[in-house]
């Protein structure tokens, strides 16, 4: 267990330190009397936006299909920067890369623990089947209980590591006992296909790809939710950004919640789009998507998720809870109260 911690601890240090060195940078580079941000006219609309995504199949992804942003805005030029992780994001945000990026509930709440300069302005989706320890047929695994001695991909930092450390920690699993490898979604999926893991906790569509290839689900996300362990990919914002262009981002969030409304209304032809971006069938995209829980621009602005200004929402309380949790795990050194998650919640955007 020790061992486990400090192996653990040492790489989130690693990264937490290129954080602050690259904020350090940042905020140098932006204290000249020249600096500026988006358009230097100060319009009220950037000539640009830096939108970093992942495949992950929600909202966002699907407002990338259909062009929703590019409409909204013609006279902007819209830039999509993939990435695969939510700690790949982080640092693209610290660094001035992104304008608004995703990640997981996970990332964030250790982002703000860290004070870096972002809010949550969108909830792309709440995670429940979509996020699950897969196993393979070779390695035996049938109970959590048979991971003991295993080895299981999952990246650090991110939704689905927290889902893990989780799962065993709820099973009474010592964590030293389960050799748990740092890894994206595209390695696991290549050391499963070697044979080189006996599992892996990751997210769609690699999670299907890695159950077509002899694999087996043991535990998702949705059922951790069920024992109050809760995640979602989370839409977060340069501070700087919201502050200067609020008005935009509130846009933004409205074609969010057209590519919402499409799915609700039309999943066929929603299903039949995200195709083209996650690689699978309609009718398989159509099954990932149906295990995500997308959730309207007016659904956010209630008490369960972001609330409003006045009332900020259950999500801050999430995002505390999970900040916690990686402090047990020695992950990061401490987590502030309540009132920083509340303050890291940018709720305007989803507020009519």
């Amino acid at each position: 267990m020790y061992m486990f911690k400090k192996k653990f601890k040492r790489q989130f240090n690693l990264l937490l330190s290129l954080f602050s060195l690259v904020l350090v940078v940042t905020i140098a580079a932006c204290s000249g009397p020249e600096a500026t941000t988006g358009d230097a006219t100060q319009t009220g609309m950037p000539s640009e936006f830096r939108i970093g995504y992942q495949v992950i199949p929600n909202a966002e992804l699907l407002a990338k299909n259909q062009g929703f942003a590019e409409a909204k805005f013609p006279d902007v030029d819209i830039k999509w920067l993939p990435f695969d992780s939510g700690r790949d994001v982080n640092t693209a945000m610290v660094s001035g890369g992104i304008d608004v990026g995703l990640a997981g509930s996970v990332p964030v709440s250790t982002g703000v623990a860290q004070s870096l300069p972002y809010q949550v302005y969108f909830i792309h989706d709440v995670i429940g089947d979509n996020e699950a320890l897969a196993v393979t047929e070779a390695s035996g695994i049938t109970t959590m209980a048979d991971l003991t001695g295993k080895k299981i991909g999952g990246p650090v930092g991110a939704t689905t590591h927290f889902s893990l450390l989780s799962a065993l920690d709820s099973e009474g699993i010592d964590l030293a006992d389960v050799q748990i490898l740092d890894m994206q979604p595209q390695d696991m999926l290549a050391a499963w296909q070697r044979g080189d893991i006996d599992g892996g906790f990751v997210w769609q569509p690699t999670l299907a790809k890695m159950v077509d290839a002899d694999g087996t689900v043991l535990i998702t996300a949705k059922e951790l939710a069920e024992k109050g362990i809760i995640t979602a990919d989370l839409g977060i914002v340069s501070t700087e950004f919201a502050e200067q262009y609020p008005d935009f981002l509130k846009g933004y969030v409205e074609a969010l919640d057209e590519a919402v409304q499409l799915y609700r209304n039309d999943p066929e032809a929603a299903a039949a789009a995200m195709s083209e971006e996650v690689g699978l069938t309609p009718e398989e995209s159509l099954a990932v998507m149906n295990e995500l829980v997308w959730v309207s621009a007016d659904e956010q602005a209630s008490e369960k998720y972001l609330g409003t200004p006045e009332a900020p929402g259950a999500m801050a309380q999430v995002l505390k809870d999970s900040a916690e949790f990686m402090v047990k795990q020695e992950a990061i050194p401490s987590a502030p109260d309540i009132e920083a998650y509340n303050n890291a919640l940018f709720n305007q955007a989803v507020t009519k």
